[in-house]
């Protein structure tokens, strides 16, 4: 049995697209955080009660086009305070949905916060809170942000998967042991039940001859993933909404928070059968979804390559006058774990220190306008996503060696024991997090304030 699935069977064959915001034109859109109830192993099991957006996860795929204002009232329903982070879009500091740095938390019980903001960049985005975000995430609360390019490829469809993982019981219930130190001090809280799009599925239902841009978003605490698909070579055409040249590399990594825009020809005959397969973690693969062919006549039989997309509107960095900084990310298991004695509960260091979750005294202070390369040192034996608000960086090297050509990205996953350069341009001011993705590391240490001003 599947490592991920502990006795849990899918009951749909075609996995849907989550619903897009359908609200009324007029006035502002509303986001309504509250509990709900979601089948998302199949309707065998009892309904999961969950923390949704408007009463469902994935919360409500919003889709807007570049150069776009995105405007959002939220209101919070939950018993406890809430905030909403766009993940990897460049926006204006107040709109960084992180408490007490760019915003008042949103109040429990009612509590409302509207967000107002222009899209610069098209690409494949995604929200959740950054409150509490160990828990409020892995209970439910995010969604997809589809910022659409003025001139978008030709494709037959265009698709989202939110890869998320929960940690249930056998009655299909969200354990609730949040935060707790093995979790912390260890790899993150990992689930045994994948879904995609809120839902555990045996297959997604293609047509041959069919050409799909599929986007996919790991909304996971903790999980990394590296899929595969046999019989199959889908071009990626942008990482993290930044375009890249169309390549394929025999599977796509992404850990949490990254993204992944692939072009998927199905290039294989109807009525086949073509698993997706997970094999991140070593002796742990196991099968996501198949893809599962009509029976139908092919739309075509041959494919042109996959399209390059426009590169977003980014400073470019200048790398040989950049300011150069060094930031260490040490602690955890295995590691130089901070004394708990003196520091309960906080399991990760950032240049040696703990930093308690949104702690504001400023690690960095950057110039507007200037240029920076900063080299990340991974001294743990763990895995770290480090993300950066409010900007997107080019990566230079890792371990000593040039990347060519540059790739943007919002998010680097480091692996164990590894370091990387980025460079990019603090054009945007403010006060921004630089943190760990893996939202227990976050919670636990691994987080840091970097001031543009």
């Amino acid at each position: 049995m599947k490592m991920n699935r502990r006795g849990f069977l899918a009951t749909g064959a075609a996995l849907a697209l989550a619903p897009s915001l359908a609200l009324p034109e007029a006035g502002n859109k509303i986001l309504r955080i509250a509990p709900a109830r979601q089948h998302l192993v199949g309707a065998s099991y009892p309904a999961t009660e969950v923390w949704a957006y408007n009463g469902q996860v994935p919360g409500p795929q919003l889709r807007l086009r570049q150069g776009e204002r995105l405007r959002i009232e939220v209101e919070n329903a939950l018993g406890v305070g809430t905030t909403v982070h766009w993940h990897g879009i460049r926006v204006p500091n107040a709109m960084d949905g992180v408490p007490n740095v760019t915003q008042p938390r949103i109040a429990a019980n009612g509590g409302r916060f509207t967000y107002g903001f222009e899209l610069p960049d098209a690409g494949t985005f995604w929200y959740h809170p950054h409150l509490g975000s160990a828990e409020q995430v892995a209970r439910g609360l995010y969604g997809a942000l589809i910022v659409e390019e003025r001139d978008a490829p030709a494709v037959d469809r265009d698709l989202v998967w939110v890869l998320s993982d929960w940690r249930l019981d056998g009655e299909a219930r969200i354990r609730a042991d949040f935060g707790n130190p093995m979790d912390a001090s260890h790899a993150g809280r990992i689930g045994n039940t994948v879904t995609v799009n809120g839902v555990l599925r045996d297959g997604f239902a293609v047509r041959a001859g069919e050409r799909i841009r599929l986007r996919l978003i790991n909304a996971s605490t903790a999980r990394v993933y590296s899929l595969s698909f046999e019989g199959h070579e889908p071009w990626v055409i942008a990482l993290d909404a930044q375009p890249v040249a169309p390549h394929w590399f025999g599977r796509v990594v992404l850990g949490p928070g990254m993204r992944a825009d692939l072009i998927l020809d199905c290039v294989a005959p109807p009525g086949s059968r073509h698993r997706v397969i997970d094999g991140f973690y070593r002796q742990r693969a196991y099968e996501l979804l198949k893809l599962e062919y009509s029976d139908e006549k092919p739309l075509r039989e041959s494919f042109e390559p996959a399209p390059r997309l426009r590169a977003n509107p980014l400073a470019q960095p200048d790398e040989a006058r950049a300011e150069r900084h060094r930031i260490v990310f040490g602690g955890g298991m295995m590691g130089a774990m901070p004394s708990q004695r003196e520091h309960r509960g906080l399991f990760w260091t950032v240049n040696g220190k703990p930093v308690p979750e949104h702690d504001h005294a400023p690690l960095l202070t950057l110039g507007r306008g200037k240029s920076y390369v900063i080299e990340f040192v991974n001294e743990t034996s763990w895995h770290h996503p480090i993300h950066l608000h409010g900007h997107v960086f080019r990566l230079v090297s890792r371990n000593g060696k040039e990347v060519l050509p540059r790739q943007f990205a919002d998010t680097l996953l480091m692996d164990p024991d590894s370091r990387a350069q980025i460079a990019f341009v603090a054009d945007n001011p403010g006060d921004w997090m630089l943190h760990c993705h893996v939202l227990e590391h976050q919670a636990s240490g691994m987080m840091a304030l970097v001031r543009v001003a």
